[in-house]
């Protein structure tokens, strides 16, 4: 639930003012409960209304993943006064600690 709280999971290739593929919505699985269970809550999330609009949050297999360029590793921690993080990251993080606390372990502040 906290990835659907933390993000748009109804527009496609976008993130706020961030557009592209890299920044469509995705749940990739390593085993198929992970994909039942990732479509049951989408479709409970469907079924409930609880968005606007339908979600678009792509439910694949996961592939090899590969490490990013150096200049995006720990991107938040290394450029925290940048208006990227102020205005897109720092509010998630606040309703991730406000709402979803007991659910996570926040590090590096």
């Amino acid at each position: 639930m906290i990835f659907f709280n933390t993000h748009d999971p109804t527009t496609l290739n976008r993130q706020g003012n961030d557009i592209g593929t890299q920044y469509r919505s995705g749940i990739y699985y390593t085993e198929v409960k992970q994909k039942e269970l990732a479509q049951q809550l989408i479709k409970k999330l469907e079924d409930e209304k609880i968005f606007k609009n339908p979600i678009v949050t792509e439910v694949k297999e996961a592939t090899p993943f590969y490490k990013a360029e150096e200049e995006h590793l720990n991107y938040y921690n290394n450029n925290r006064e940048q208006s990227y993080c102020m205005y897109l990251i720092d509010p998630k993080i606040s309703k991730l600690k406000t709402y979803f606390s007991n659910y996570i372990a926040i590090t590096n502040e």
